[in-house]
């Protein structure tokens, strides 16, 4: 039974249909399960018991809204229902409610799962106590500084990608190529760069590409409210067609279309890095039979290699010169610079210019960027041991049964094997270490690029000690000036991204799209990007004999040459990491 007329929740069932010696396990198992339907906001999909019940349900609603915080609480109102009152029901929820007070380890899970509601009760402590003592006691030469904020030197390569036309004015379409794509931000803006290539390919005329709702952060933000489609147009009208929407003949063609039912116009076979042919195998004869063509999934399918050079310098036109954001982002994304640089300032637009104008000759301030994903999916995939303990372990351990039904590669090693062949994310604790053993000091300006940190507060404290000056975008602006970005996932992440690339230094805690998008685009414009060595750190965390003075050695020699030095792509890699030589040339 789903939710119908009367819809019933998911923990009343529990309750009804376990005895009172098995009735704690079902409760946290159906707790469990709302927390992590809530996360995915697919309340509606959750299949409850068709046992027909009588129970007042609204005690059990209250355990919700506790459970998942006040911004779920239209959702939980939705989702609780108004049945007959009984006793026992209104025991049960109470006895639900003191489970926290009675028995914290019971529900520890859940308090990762909500950090709001429980994160204080299993607090994170710094695992690396002898580390964070040597370096909140610091001290580095006036030359180290210099030399760490010093700008990049030319490495003899330098961006080769025309403003004019690369592949030749487009020539009569074929027809009509829409993509849709999946994934974050960088996930998406990488799927937009192939999908103009595979439209050069194919000759077709490119449709504006529609973005998917993210599942996780339940994001619904369409190209038009990230990126400017006009400049986008008008970047690539010399290379190929695009347009805004489909003609009125194919207005058919959507996304509802191609999720109820097989559709011949869907492409839906695509191979992961698939080569140009198989695009003109496949997708032309499509195209040439209805004069359109859908592709789902799109994210990740064009090759990097075997490829004309013309085709990649497409790529990279489009990622470095069409794809711009909004006014908006980028207006909020530059005020957020200027108050990294020039701190301590009224918080007016006005006010700053004028800084700006008075402090041209004095040189500007410098900030760092960390790129900080330590979210719940990313903790969870790892499979690694981050110091919560065996609350920790088990709640972990239950997102992946939940989301990718244990089916997580790295979870057949240990945590010493994982962290050895650095494939554990950095802590903030640990990323902090690193920072500081660089020779950044207690007075750098760092901010934070991250959506949600796994364990909250607690688990950034250590970093916040180290760097008591760290910002993010809350502590910068107003709840008002962030009014049209706050609660869409994908605008933050493109406030987010023009703050970075605008930074003097950035760094990630870990490999992802947003890490490799940033060490790309800022190869390409020779900027200071420090890659950790995750291996090696790796193994000097796990060491706990190795004291401050050794660690700091080790960091600092093995980061020199790892701080923006162009690395040539290899077959199979990333043009969107390694921009050289495909889009830059040497002299």
């Amino acid at each position: 039974m789903s939710f119908g007329d009367q819809p019933e929740c998911a923990i009343s069932a529990a309750l009804s249909s376990g005895t009172k010696h098995r009735m704690s396990q079902r409760i946290l198992v159906a707790a469990d399960r709302l927390v992590c339907f809530s996360k995915l906001e697919q309340l509606d999909r959750l299949a409850i018991s068709s046992q027909p019940l009588g129970w007042n349900l609204e005690l059990l609603c209250k355990i919700g809204r506790t459970v998942l915080g006040r911004r779920h609480s239209t959702m939980i109102n939705s989702f609780c229902c108004q049945c007959y009152s009984q006793r026992g029901a209104a025991y049960a929820a109470l006895l639900v409610m003191l489970l926290p007070v009675m028995w914290p380890a019971l529900v520890s899970p859940l308090g990762h799962a909500s950090p709001s509601a429980f994160s204080e009760w299993n607090a994170p402590k710094p695992r690396h106590l002898s580390l964070l003592k040597g370096a909140l006691q610091r001290e580095f030469a006036n030359e180290q500084k210099s030399e760490l904020w010093a700008p990049l030197a030319p490495q003899g390569w330098k961006p080769c990608v025309p403003s004019s036309s690369i592949t030749g004015n487009p020539v009569k379409s074929t027809g009509y190529i829409q993509v849709f794509l999946d994934g974050g931000l960088n996930q998406q803006r990488m799927g937009i760069c192939d999908a103009v290539a595979v439209a050069k390919i194919l000759n077709a005329t490119l449709v504006i590409p529609h973005l998917e709702v993210n599942p996780v952060w339940q994001d619904s933000s369409s190209f038009e409210e990230i990126y400017d489609v006009d400049h986008f147009i008008n970047v690539l009208k010399d290379e190929i067609s695009v347009v805004r929407e489909l003609p009125s003949e194919y207005s058919w063609s959507t996304r509802d279309y191609y999720a109820v039912a097989i559709r011949a116009t869907r492409i839906k076979t695509a191979p992961v890095h698939a080569s140009a042919s198989w695009y003109l195998e496949n997708v032309l004869p499509v195209l040439q039979s209805y004069g359109i063509a859908a592709i789902a999934p799109f994210s990740h399918r064009l090759a990097f290699d075997n490829l004309p050079g013309e085709l990649q310098r497409l790529r990279c036109k489009v990622n470095f010169r069409a794809l711009a954001f909004v006014p908006h982002i980028n207006a909020l994304g530059e005020m957020l610079v200027k108050r990294l640089r020039y701190p301590g300032r009224a918080h007016s637009d006005e006010y700053i210019e004028e800084v700006v104008d008075e402090n041209v000759s004095q040189g500007s301030g410098k900030y760092v960027t960390l790129h900080l994903r330590f979210d719940k999916d990313m903790a969870a995939h790892s499979a690694c041991d981050f110091g919560g303990g065996k609350a920790e372990r088990l709640a972990l351990a239950k997102y992946r049964q939940v989301i990718w039904q244990g089916r997580v590669m790295n979870s057949q090693f240990t945590d010493e094997e994982l962290r050895n062949q650095g494939r554990c994310p950095l802590t903030p604790e640990e990323i902090g270490l690193l920072l500081a053993a660089l020779g950044f000091d207690s007075q750098t300006r760092l901010y934070l690029a991250s959506h949600k940190v796994y364990g909250g507060e607690a688990r950034i404290s250590s970093l916040r000690k180290l760097f008591p000056l760290m910002e993010n975008k809350k502590s910068l602006a107003s709840s008002d000036e962030l009014v049209k970005v706050e609660g869409k996932a994908s605008l933050l992440a493109a406030v987010d991204y023009y703050v970075s690339i605008k930074s003097d230094v950035f760094i990630s805690a870990s490999p992802g799209n947003m890490h490799n998008a940033m060490v790309g685009h800022r190869t390409y414009e020779n900027l200071k990007t420090i890659r950790p060595n995750m291996a090696l750190l790796g193994q000097l965390f796990l060491n706990k004999s190795l004291e401050w003075s050794e660690f700091q050695q080790q960091v600092y020699a093995d980061h020199r040459g790892r701080q923006g030095q162009i690395r040539v792509r290899k077959p199979k890699q990333s043009i969107y990491t390694y921009p050289a030589p495909d889009c830059m040339c040497l002299g």
